[in-house]
């Protein structure tokens, strides 16, 4: 689990960090991660500021699929009646007087619909221990979804990060790490966008349900059983709903009948002798006593055996090649 190197108080306790008079000088952190953890436990040294929102710009890599809902609406009261109780934390843009968001996506868009200044940390941190800091932060204020961990994975992978700075941003081993991936590349481009987050469904789950794009088209059900549900519905009610069509779609084309070849087999002179049914699970010859009794009566006699010669037969001939 990744350590509160933020030393953050809780959400309900009042702010109580005043600026510093002097703020100390923004070091710049070595290249390597090996040194970041002790650089950022200097976090709660710095003074906290007062930025105009329209100052940050939304960049990097994304690790929350909904920013623009009905919580956002929710946290905005809150703050609006409340105040900001933790400080989001940006970084200096090239521009002068702009800054980057590094982590507090959510607090930055609450506060742009309350109005008013962003309360910010700003820190000097490079690529690398940026993203660090974003998902460690949101590890220990809310903990991501199973897929949305998933596509930030992928996304941090697809930029170029190293799998060591991917493991520490998110507090994850190796295998945890390949664990999300695995999911992730078996799922069609845009059905995660369609479901959203699903707060509350696993690998697992999410697993079984790429497991089933081999069967069926996830996409287009997807589309047609989220079309059926009301637009307020939860994302996690929507991967239900989704998996549910799926899973019946893909044992109704399962439970299809099953083709069958059936034909007569006659002998020189066009009598018929018997039938011959094949379909995907048997083979089977059927002779009518009542229209070669002769025949019948020998065959019965001579079936078992007739059966392990051609099966001895079929073994002599796999095991020469022929």
């Amino acid at each position: 689990m990744a350590r509160n190197i933020f030393n953050q108080p809780p959400k309900d306790d009042k702010e109580s960090v005043a600026p510093s008079p002097t703020p100390p000088k923004a070091a710049k952190l070595p290249g390597s991660v090996g040194g970041l953890r002790d650089s950022l436990r200097e976090i709660t040294a710095n003074s906290i500021r007062d930025i105009e929102p329209d100052q940050i710009d939304m960049d990097g890599l994304r690790d929350r699929l909904v920013l623009e809902d009905s919580s956002i609406d929710d946290l905005a009261d809150s703050i609006a009646k409340h105040g900001q109780q933790v400080p989001i934390m940006v970084r200096p843009s090239a521009q002068p007087d702009r800054y980057r968001i590094i982590y507090g996506r959510r607090r930055l868009a609450a506060i742009r619909k309350a109005g008013g200044t962003v309360k910010a940390i700003v820190r000097t941190l490079d690529d690398d221990a940026s993203l660090i800091a974003q998902g460690q932060e949101n590890n220990l204020r809310l903990d991501p979804s199973f897929i949305e961990k998933s596509l930030f994975i992928k996304e941090m992978q697809e930029s170029g990060y190293k799998p060591g700075v991917i493991q520490d941003a998110l507090g994850l081993t190796r295998q945890g790490v390949s664990n999300h991936r695995v999911v992730i590349e078996q799922l069609p481009d845009g059905l995660v966008q369609l479901i959203g987050p699903a707060h509350g469904i696993g690998r697992r789950q999410w697993a079984d349900l790429a497991a089933l794009a081999e069967k069926v088209n996830l996409l287009d059900i997807a589309k047609e059983a989220i079309t059926a549900l009301p637009d307020d519905t939860p994302s996690s009610e929507k991967f239900q709903a989704v998996y549910s069509a799926c899973t019946t779609k893909a044992r109704g084309d399962k439970k299809r009948p099953n083709r069958t070849l059936t034909s007569v087999i006659k002998d020189e002179t066009g009598s018929s002798l018997g039938m011959l049914t094949v379909d995907e699970k048997a083979i089977a010859i059927k002779v009518l006593k009542k229209d070669n009794p002769e025949f019948g009566q020998w065959l019965e006699e001579r079936a078992e055996t007739t059966l392990l010669q051609l099966f001895e037969q079929w073994r002599n001939e796999r095991g020469s090649g022929s």
